[in-house]
């Protein structure tokens, strides 16, 4: 509200409710605050962040306004807490925060802000869960295991990560499976809304949840519904390796009905000695297999 009140110009850079955003902002923060010994990883967390903000249309300049904003928010509530040391800290802190990601942006400045893709199929997989198969232009770069925000003109300004559930293909095209959830406005749009055609807009690769290809230990996955999206892509990656690890799925899901991508998992354990799918329908008694708690099934 501060900063919408001192900088009005900024606000059409933000979906029109912004309880979500509100959200990833005390996310971040929280994130920036738990990492701050681990210099690496919060530097690539921020560094992530600054490059992600393009797609906003985020200039060095909104840095200064936001950071003014969040230090006036943080006095306010601090009330007689927030001591002249501690605004030098923040605002030390804040500064830095915003250095990294400044210059991971203008350092990203060879690459589009985001992409434009085209859906090029729609696959209903059950009443929630839809598998989109997408073409971005230009070409999107990207390891197995990161994820991207998507934008569907359907819900202007909302963005919602998504992972992609295959290894980099020749053609170039992506997949990607989206549960509607509750509330959810975006995932709504993607699984009954989007048509074969639409053009979406996709934001740059983030995230840590890659391969380490140094290792040669053996696997283990646990994914649950289409949490299963950049595992997959981890096991498609895999497959192209000199020598595979040996690799352990579990797929669950509460019935037997929402384990979506069943038969391309036994496919891909048909044609991969190396990898072993075991699907787990939670609370479905009926189903022939196993069932009950995944941690138990696991164990």
């Amino acid at each position: 509200s501060d900063l919408f009140i001192k900088h009005p110009e900024v606000r059409d850079m933000f979906p029109i409710s912004m309880r979500a955003q509100r959200d990833h902002l005390i996310g971040a923060l929280a994130q920036i605050v738990s990492q701050v010994d681990d210099l690496p990883a919060l530097t690539a967390f921020l560094q992530g962040l600054g490059r992600d903000h393009r797609k906003f249309g985020a200039l060095a300049d909104h840095y200064g306004a936001v950071g003014a904003s969040l230090l006036a928010t943080l006095a306010h509530f601090a009330g007689e807490a927030w001591t002249p040391d501690l605004a030098a800290d923040w605002t030390a802190a804040y500064e830095l925060v915003a250095k990294v990601m400044i210059d991971a942006a203008q350092a990203d400045e060879h690459r589009p802000p985001y992409w434009t893709g085209t859906i090029l199929a729609c696959e209903r997989r059950s009443f929630d869960i839809s598998v989109l198969h997408v073409r971005p232009e230009p070409r999107l770069d990207y390891l197995p295991g990161q994820s991207v925000s998507i934008e569907s003109p359907r819900r202007p300004r909302l963005w919602r990560y998504y992972s992609m559930a295959n290894a980099p293909r020749s053609d170039g095209t992506l997949e990607f499976h989206v549960k509607m959830i509750d509330g959810g406005a975006l995932s709504m749009a993607l699984v009954y809304e989007v048509p074969v055609g639409e053009e979406i807009r996709i934001g740059p690769p983030v995230g840590m949840l890659t391969l380490d290809t140094t290792s040669h230990r053996d696997i283990l996955m646990v994914a649950g519904s289409t949490g299963l999206a950049p595992l997959k892509a981890l096991i498609e990656q895999i497959a192209g390796l000199p020598r595979q690890p040996h690799v352990h799925l579990f797929f669950a899901a509460r019935s037997s009905e929402e384990l979506y991508d069943l038969p391309s998992l036994d496919k891909m354990a048909g044609e991969y000695p190396w990898l072993t799918v075991v699907p787990v329908a939670t609370a479905d008694r009926r189903f022939n297999g196993e069932t009950g708690p995944i941690t138990d099934v696991v164990a």
